[in-house]
């Protein structure tokens, strides 16, 4: 029986726009048939439709061609119509909803031949401070993640892309953001049960695929993050909840492994631990690390053949029931008007707002430019916000680069109706204490608990979102979406 390569074990990212002929080379040296796509890698439908049939054809028909493609914040391609993000589909909190955006997703990501898509987030919230999921989860509550996580899935089989749930076993009670360092979550076994693991159970039976957590989850194993612990992903997923699908690790380049463990002894621990797919992300040579680990551990009988070949098998199974092939005629300028209107449905009034009538003149207050930040997509700057606002208002811009730097008392001396408006993905302590007239949260929906005023929340700042929102402020749309979140 042929000894199996490493790369059959291993997902990768490339470099660029187009596969050259020594990444191409790579690919085939190790038998990597798996590779994960980012915004570097994307310039318009024609030339990303081009760059998965390359890989196809390097790979072969096991080739797995994954996205982050969530919603939201959280899309590479910019040429594509936006969906909203999870927790603006949990304030509208209609689950059918939910499943035709989802399907809508997939055809997007069809119509170039990416067969796997990272999504759903079935985080629970619960943690308002947390710095990397926020609007990403469907909310705060378990069922409702549960009913909005399966809705997502079925729109995905619907249309031939593999889901992948995440972040197993939950990312939504930290305070720290693990691709920046190793988060602790210690709650009982009890309680987790009862919210982290509450979604995946429900989810489980229709999910092709999980993610795995860099999360030491201390009742289930105190020395070990899930991506590394057989606790977790052999002995609770595979054994005690009986899953037989893939487990994939998010990428072993964040700082909670890549500062704690070496990649190639990450990567060898994960897979004894019970996952099926590394994710071995980042520079030519840290992917070489982890190949020439596996290669060694395989040769020198650290990895179970039996286990290995399991693996395979799953791996192999989900490619052939999700082919990466295009589908022509997927036109994704089609969901537009689906896209605009779970938007308008997301849209959600707190604390009765009450926005000036049209044609007064307003002080608008927002952040000049919001950058990527992590694995999100960069905010609306305060030009493009104020440029919206002015098909409703004469509107006077004070643009900010630290809200520090604030004159609260100034800003409201001037006499106009002040609107506020946050376009970032984290809290900002400094807006403590802020009273403008009226608050307009483009970002992070926890904004509203910092800023003291009555609010409209958008759960996201792609265009969708300001099109419903500017409909609100005319007052030609009501604001319907119910806040997923205790406030």
């Amino acid at each position: 029986m042929t000894r199996p390569q490493p790369g059959s074990l291993v997902m990768v990212d490339v470099p660029g726009p187009v596969l050259d002929a020594d990444t191409a080379a790579h690919l085939r040296r190790f038998g990597v048939q798996a590779v994960c796509l980012f915004g570097k890698n994307i310039q318009d439908a024609g030339q990303l439709r081009g760059l998965c049939a390359d890989l196809r054809e390097v790979m072969g028909e096991g080739a797995l061609i994954a996205l982050d493609h969530e919603g939201g914040a959280i899309l590479r391609p910019g040429f594509w119509p936006f969906a909203p993000s999870a927790m603006g589909l949990g304030a509208a909190d209609d689950p059918a909803l939910t499943e035709e955006v989802n399907a809508a997703l997939s055809r997007q990501l069809r119509s170039v031949g990416v067969n796997w898509n990272f999504a759903p987030v079935l985080d629970v919230n619960v943690n308002p401070a947390n710095p990397v999921i926020g609007e990403r989860a469907y909310g705060a509550d378990a069922g409702q993640v549960a009913r909005h996580g399966a809705a997502a899935l079925r729109g995905h089989a619907r249309e031939g892309v593999a889901g992948c749930v995440k972040h197993f076993p939950g990312h939504g009670d930290t305070h720290l953001d693990s691709h920046l360092a190793l988060p602790r979550v210690e709650r009982s076994r009890g309680a987790l049960d009862a919210v982290e693991f509450a979604p995946f159970r429900a989810c489980l039976p229709h999910a092709p695929a999980v993610m795995t957590a860099h999360i030491v989850y201390g009742p289930l194993d105190p020395a070990h993050p899930a991506t590394l612990s057989r606790r977790v992903l052999t002995d609770l997923l595979r054994g005690e909840w009986g899953y037989g699908g893939v487990t994939v690790t998010d990428s072993m380049g964040m700082a909670a492994i890549d500062a704690n463990y070496g990649r190639g002894e990450a990567a060898v621990l994960a897979l004894q631990a019970g996952a099926d797919l590394v994710m071995a992300l980042g520079r030519r040579e840290v992917q070489e690390t982890t190949l020439s680990a596996l290669a060694a551990a395989m040769s020198e009988g650290d990895l179970d053949p039996r286990e290995v070949d399991a693996s395979l098998e799953r791996l192999h199974a989900l490619a052939a029931a999700y082919p990466a092939r295009p589908d022509p005629t997927f036109d994704p300028a089609a969901d537009a008007p689906l896209f605009a209107h779970a938007w308008a449905r997301a849209l959600t009034a707190w604390r009765g707002p009450q926005p000036p009538p049209p044609g007064t003149r307003v002080l608008l207050v927002a952040q000049r430019r919001v950058g990527r930040q992590n694995v999100s997509e960069a905010s609306v700057d305060a030009q493009a916000l104020a440029g919206d606002l002015a098909a409703v208002y004469p509107v006077e811009l004070h643009a900010y680069d630290d809200p520090a730097d604030l004159d609260w008392a100034a800003l409201r001396a001037r006499g106009l109706p002040v609107i506020l408006a946050t376009t970032t993905r984290h809290r900002q302590p400094a807006l403590r204490g802020a009273r403008p007239d009226l608050h307009l949260a483009l970002y992070n929906p926890y904004a509203v608990l910092d800023v003291d005023a009555p609010a409209a929340l958008t759960y996201g700042f792609r265009p969708e979102a300001r099109a419903a929102l500017v409909a609100w402020l005319r007052g030609e749309a009501g604001a319907p979406g119910q806040l997923p979140f205790g406030a």
